[in-house]
Protein backbone atom coordinates (compact mmCIF):
# COMPACT_ATOMS: atom_id res chain seq x y z
CA UNK A 1 0.00 0.00 0.00
CA UNK A 2 1.48 3.38 -0.94
CA UNK A 3 1.81 5.69 1.65
CA UNK A 4 -0.83 8.58 2.39
CA UNK A 5 0.58 12.05 0.98
CA UNK A 6 -1.28 14.52 3.43
CA UNK A 7 -1.05 17.32 1.34
CA UNK A 8 -3.53 15.92 -0.91
CA UNK A 9 -5.92 15.65 2.15
CA UNK A 10 -5.84 19.07 2.68
CA UNK A 11 -6.86 21.82 0.28
CA UNK A 12 -4.34 24.34 2.06
CA UNK A 13 -1.72 22.48 0.79
CA UNK A 14 -2.00 23.64 -2.65
CA UNK A 15 -1.61 27.56 -3.77
CA UNK A 16 -2.06 29.25 -7.47
CA UNK A 17 1.07 31.04 -8.19
CA UNK A 18 0.86 35.11 -7.56
CA UNK A 19 -2.76 34.28 -7.15
CA UNK A 20 -3.49 35.34 -3.72
CA UNK A 21 -6.26 33.65 -2.62
CA UNK A 22 -8.53 32.87 0.70
CA UNK A 23 -8.95 29.62 2.11
CA UNK A 24 -10.11 28.05 5.38
CA UNK A 25 -7.17 26.17 7.36
CA UNK A 26 -8.46 23.11 9.84
CA UNK A 27 -6.58 22.92 13.13
CA UNK A 28 -3.44 21.18 11.96
CA UNK A 29 -1.10 19.24 14.51
CA UNK A 30 2.46 19.82 14.55
CA UNK A 31 6.16 18.87 15.85
CA UNK A 32 6.99 22.63 16.62
CA UNK A 33 10.43 24.48 17.90
CA UNK A 34 11.31 28.13 18.38
CA UNK A 35 13.95 30.28 17.63
CA UNK A 36 15.63 33.81 16.98
CA UNK A 37 17.42 35.69 13.76
CA UNK A 38 19.33 34.93 11.04
CA UNK A 39 17.39 31.49 9.49
CA UNK A 40 21.22 31.36 8.13
CA UNK A 41 22.99 30.09 11.15
CA UNK A 42 23.55 27.75 13.36
CA UNK A 43 21.07 28.25 15.48
CA UNK A 44 18.49 27.55 12.95
CA UNK A 45 20.22 24.49 11.66
CA UNK A 46 20.42 22.98 14.90
CA UNK A 47 16.50 23.40 15.32
CA UNK A 48 15.55 21.89 12.01
CA UNK A 49 18.40 19.55 12.31
CA UNK A 50 16.00 18.12 15.64
CA UNK A 51 12.53 18.20 13.51
CA UNK A 52 13.64 15.52 10.81
CA UNK A 53 15.00 12.87 12.80
CA UNK A 54 11.96 13.18 15.18
CA UNK A 55 9.61 13.44 12.04
CA UNK A 56 10.82 10.28 10.55
CA UNK A 57 11.03 8.22 13.29
CA UNK A 58 7.31 8.81 14.54
CA UNK A 59 6.59 7.85 10.78
CA UNK A 60 8.32 4.41 10.70
CA UNK A 61 6.55 3.87 14.18
CA UNK A 62 3.58 4.72 13.22
CA UNK A 63 3.51 2.64 10.01
CA UNK A 64 4.63 -0.14 12.70
CA UNK A 65 2.56 0.06 15.36
CA UNK A 66 -0.83 1.59 13.87
CA UNK A 67 -0.37 0.46 10.20
CA UNK A 68 -0.69 4.26 9.16
CA UNK A 69 1.71 4.81 6.71
CA UNK A 70 2.20 8.52 5.52
CA UNK A 71 4.65 10.47 3.50
CA UNK A 72 6.67 13.17 6.14
CA UNK A 73 5.22 16.64 5.07
CA UNK A 74 7.58 19.96 4.34
CA UNK A 75 9.15 21.50 6.59
CA UNK A 76 7.34 24.85 7.59
CA UNK A 77 7.62 28.23 9.61
CA UNK A 78 5.96 31.00 11.64
CA UNK A 79 7.67 34.29 11.57
CA UNK A 80 7.10 37.58 12.93
CA UNK A 81 8.94 40.21 14.20
CA UNK A 82 8.04 43.97 16.17
CA UNK A 83 7.84 45.45 12.56
CA UNK A 84 6.73 43.60 9.81
CA UNK A 85 8.34 45.65 7.70
CA UNK A 86 11.71 43.04 8.22
CA UNK A 87 9.83 40.91 6.19
CA UNK A 88 8.47 43.04 3.26
CA UNK A 89 10.54 45.93 2.73
CA UNK A 90 13.82 46.18 4.82
CA UNK A 91 14.51 41.98 5.01
CA UNK A 92 16.46 42.71 8.38
CA UNK A 93 16.97 38.97 9.27
CA UNK A 94 18.71 39.50 12.56
CA UNK A 95 15.62 40.75 13.76
CA UNK A 96 13.22 38.08 13.04
CA UNK A 97 11.47 35.56 15.33
CA UNK A 98 10.61 32.04 14.14
CA UNK A 99 8.72 28.61 14.63
CA UNK A 100 9.78 26.06 12.45
CA UNK A 101 6.80 22.98 12.07
CA UNK A 102 6.31 19.62 10.67
CA UNK A 103 2.46 18.20 10.40
CA UNK A 104 1.94 15.16 11.89
CA UNK A 105 -1.50 12.91 11.84
CA UNK A 106 -3.62 13.02 14.54
CA UNK A 107 -4.25 9.73 14.87
CA UNK A 108 -0.74 9.75 16.22
CA UNK A 109 -0.81 9.23 19.88
CA UNK A 110 0.99 11.76 22.16
CA UNK A 111 3.13 8.65 23.72
CA UNK A 112 4.52 7.31 20.18
CA UNK A 113 6.14 10.56 19.87
CA UNK A 114 7.27 10.42 23.50
CA UNK A 115 8.46 7.45 22.56
CA UNK A 116 10.07 8.18 19.40
CA UNK A 117 11.60 11.06 20.83
CA UNK A 118 13.26 8.69 23.81
CA UNK A 119 14.51 6.78 20.17
CA UNK A 120 16.00 9.65 18.76
CA UNK A 121 18.02 10.79 22.39
CA UNK A 122 19.46 7.02 22.55
CA UNK A 123 21.34 7.09 19.13
CA UNK A 124 25.01 8.12 18.80
CA UNK A 125 25.01 12.32 18.55
CA UNK A 126 21.24 12.93 18.81
CA UNK A 127 20.24 16.50 17.62
CA UNK A 128 21.34 19.07 20.15
CA UNK A 129 17.95 20.80 20.31
CA UNK A 130 16.15 17.43 20.48
CA UNK A 131 14.47 18.31 24.01
CA UNK A 132 13.30 21.60 22.38
CA UNK A 133 11.06 20.43 20.25
CA UNK A 134 6.94 20.28 20.95
CA UNK A 135 3.75 18.90 19.65
CA UNK A 136 1.57 21.60 19.28
CA UNK A 137 -1.92 22.49 17.60
CA UNK A 138 -1.89 25.33 14.68
CA UNK A 139 -5.22 27.32 14.71
CA UNK A 140 -5.13 29.35 11.58
CA UNK A 141 -8.85 29.63 10.08
CA UNK A 142 -9.56 31.93 7.54
CA UNK A 143 -6.28 32.74 5.80
CA UNK A 144 -4.76 34.39 2.50
CA UNK A 145 -2.40 32.48 0.51
CA UNK A 146 -0.24 32.25 -2.82
CA UNK A 147 2.59 30.29 -4.30
CA UNK A 148 6.02 31.96 -4.09
CA UNK A 149 8.41 30.77 -6.83
CA UNK A 150 11.91 31.64 -6.38
CA UNK A 151 14.67 32.99 -3.58
CA UNK A 152 13.15 32.94 -0.84
CA UNK A 153 14.62 36.71 -0.85
CA UNK A 154 12.62 37.65 -3.49
CA UNK A 155 9.34 37.28 -1.66
CA UNK A 156 9.14 41.14 -0.26
CA UNK A 157 6.59 42.56 -3.45
CA UNK A 158 4.14 39.25 -2.83
CA UNK A 159 4.00 39.55 0.80
CA UNK A 160 3.27 43.68 -0.03
CA UNK A 161 0.87 42.66 -2.73
CA UNK A 162 -1.04 40.10 0.23
CA UNK A 163 -0.59 42.90 3.34
CA UNK A 164 -1.16 46.39 1.44
CA UNK A 165 -4.01 45.33 -1.41
CA UNK A 166 -5.43 41.79 -0.93
CA UNK A 167 -6.34 42.38 2.37
CA UNK A 168 -7.43 45.64 2.86
CA UNK A 169 -9.55 45.01 -0.53
CA UNK A 170 -11.52 41.90 0.96
CA UNK A 171 -12.31 44.24 3.96
CA UNK A 172 -10.05 41.84 6.90
CA UNK A 173 -6.97 42.70 9.05
CA UNK A 174 -4.19 40.80 9.57
CA UNK A 175 -4.61 38.13 12.28
CA UNK A 176 -1.38 35.81 13.17
CA UNK A 177 1.99 35.03 11.96
CA UNK A 178 3.65 34.90 8.62
CA UNK A 179 3.59 31.26 7.44
CA UNK A 180 5.36 29.55 4.76
CA UNK A 181 5.17 26.20 3.59
CA UNK A 182 8.35 25.03 2.06
CA UNK A 183 7.36 22.97 -1.14
CA UNK A 184 11.24 22.34 -2.70
CA UNK A 185 13.98 21.37 -0.68
CA UNK A 186 17.20 24.11 -0.27
CA UNK A 187 19.51 22.01 -0.63
CA UNK A 188 18.83 20.33 -3.92
CA UNK A 189 16.87 22.99 -6.27
CA UNK A 190 17.23 25.50 -8.27
CA UNK A 191 17.33 29.05 -6.11
CA UNK A 192 15.19 30.00 -9.01
CA UNK A 193 13.00 27.03 -8.90
CA UNK A 194 12.07 27.13 -5.23
CA UNK A 195 8.31 26.64 -4.40
CA UNK A 196 6.73 28.07 -1.09
CA UNK A 197 3.52 28.51 -0.17
CA UNK A 198 2.54 32.16 1.10
CA UNK A 199 0.23 32.35 4.08
CA UNK A 200 -1.16 35.12 5.89
CA UNK A 201 -3.95 34.22 8.62
CA UNK A 202 -6.98 37.37 8.51
CA UNK A 203 -10.24 38.12 9.81
CA UNK A 204 -13.14 40.02 8.74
Amino acid sequence: MAATDLKREFACYSARRNRPELVEVPDLRFLMIDGHGDPNTEVYADAVGALYPLAYTIKFASRRELGLDYVVMPLEGLWWAEDMATFTTERDKSRWSWTMMILIPDRVPDDLVAAAAEQVAAKKDPPVRLGDVRVGTLSEGLCVQALHVGPYDDEGPLLRRIHDEVVPEHGLTLAGRHHEIYLSDPRRADPAKLRTILRQPVRR
